[in-house]
């Protein structure tokens, strides 16, 4: 795809969703104006609403879709000085993926730069491919896109975490210092575990040469891995599978007097919705129980239909709250911080964790261990040959000052 046919497509598909944004306020007006007079807005433009709100959707969802395949690196080994051939790349994908052959790439996987466990049986998948399904892995797992991410070379990675800062004070040049507490710090260990997917082609589909296998193949495992662990980093109860921001009790108390690990919630007061007289006012609440030196670089974080809600929200001036984003490669925005829909954070309901918002980047850890392993299996379902492919990835909360949960309660 040439560079101004991606412009173009991006222009379309901006100017069309800042019309639609457009439609949607006017409706929605229009909506709010029969509700105060009539206790009840038409069905017609409820479901015009809703219409307007799926179509916001695909809209945002074609422009991050082109972006990313315009930014996406190629697998092809072309650089400014010409293809660079790898040995150990030729070898795995053109003898042991589409021919099952052996010998030349566990000879040269010896030779290579690859860290995994040849007991687990497989080989390891070239770094080159490896780092495609992580570059892919990012466009499509929410939390990964917003997360610190660290590379490790084994399952026991410890992080220490400060959960005091150093105290400090002011001197003059000549007087006389006194001692200093040290920081009191925290052992944190992400909880680890084996993800895997087994993508299948046909011999067929192997044999021909111009089928992209190393695309495929990496394309079909980032989506495989991305649905798996998109789920685990929010709720994962941290048995072997990472633990997510969800997986742990949480606490009303400020970062002052809440115990180390546990994050703060701010109660909208009503059981399974937003209160009914100032319902933004909850997220007003939200972000100004994060720190200010957090709030740069935080994000909001919900499902589609949460975001659905919050779209009709407006300020005291009304203003809406949630503006789309119009710039290629652009988030939408929700009071100014950037909105990420993530489906696997839970639907609005009683005592439910379904906004969050925080500085991802500081709060959550996500450890990849290095080395992702293939399998071939042209046996176990003829005509069909399987690909059965693993990874390790592990996942905690590591600052919990750092992100807050909006709950859906009474109190």
């Amino acid at each position: 795809m040439s560079q101004s046919t991606t412009a173009l497509q991006v222009k379309a598909a901006v100017e069309r969703l800042g019309q639609t944004f457009e439609a949607f306020k006017a409706n929605n007006d229009a909506a709010e104006i029969e509700r105060r007079t009539k206790g009840y807005a038409d069905h017609l433009i409820e479901e015009k609403l809703g219409r307007l709100s799926e179509e916001m959707k695909r809209l945002e969802a074609q422009i991050d879709g082109v972006s990313v395949a315009a930014n996406r690196p190629s697998l092809s080994g072309d650089t400014g000085s010409g293809r660079v051939v790898d040995a150990h790349k030729s070898a795995f994908v053109n003898g042991y993926v589409r021919k099952g052959l052996e010998r030349d790439v566990a000879r040269l996987e010896e030779k290579s730069l690859n860290i995994a466990t040849p007991s687990e049986g497989g080989y390891a998948v070239p770094m080159e491919i490896d780092h495609l399904i992580e570059q892919r892995l990012k466009d499509l797992s929410p939390i990964r896109s917003i997360a610190s991410v660290t590379q490790i070379g084994s399952a026991n990675y410890r992080k220490l975490v400060a959960t005091t800062g150093p105290a400090s004070g002011w001197v003059g040049e000549s007087d006389a210092r006194a001692e200093t507490a040290s920081p009191d710090f925290a052992e944190i260990a992400p909880p680890m575990g084996e993800i895997f997917a087994n993508p299948a082609a046909t011999q067929t589909m192997l044999d021909d040469a111009f089928f992209d296998v190393e695309s495929w193949l990496a394309g079909e495992l980032a989506l495989e891995f991305a649905q798996k662990e998109g789920a685990a980093f929010i709720s994962g109860d941290g048995i072997n599978k990472p633990k997510g921001f969800l997986g742990s009790a949480t606490s009303a108390a400020n970062d002052a007097t809440r115990a180390f690990g546990a994050l703060q919630h701010v109660s909208t007061g009503v059981a399974g919705d937003f209160s009914v007289s100032d319902p933004a006012d909850h997220l007003f609440d939200l972000v100004h129980s994060l720190k200010a030196g957090y709030r740069a670089g935080a994000h909001f974080v919900m499902n589609s239909a949460t975001l659905n809600m919050i779209r009709k929200f407006k300020d005291a001036d009304g203003d809406y709250l949630w503006r789309p984003g119009l710039q290629q490669g652009q988030a939408s925005t929700l009071l100014g911080f950037p909105v990420v829909e993530a489906e696997d954070m839970p639907d609005v309901a009683a005592d439910s964790l379904s906004v969050a918002f925080g500085n991802f980047q500081r709060g959550y850890l996500i450890a990849d261990r290095m080395g992702t392993r293939v399998l071939r299996d042209p046996y176990s379902n003829k005509p069909f040959v399987h690909f059965y492919t693993t990874r390790r990835v592990g996942g905690s909360v590591v600052n919990s000052d750092a992100i807050k949960l909006l709950k859906f309660s009474a109190a």
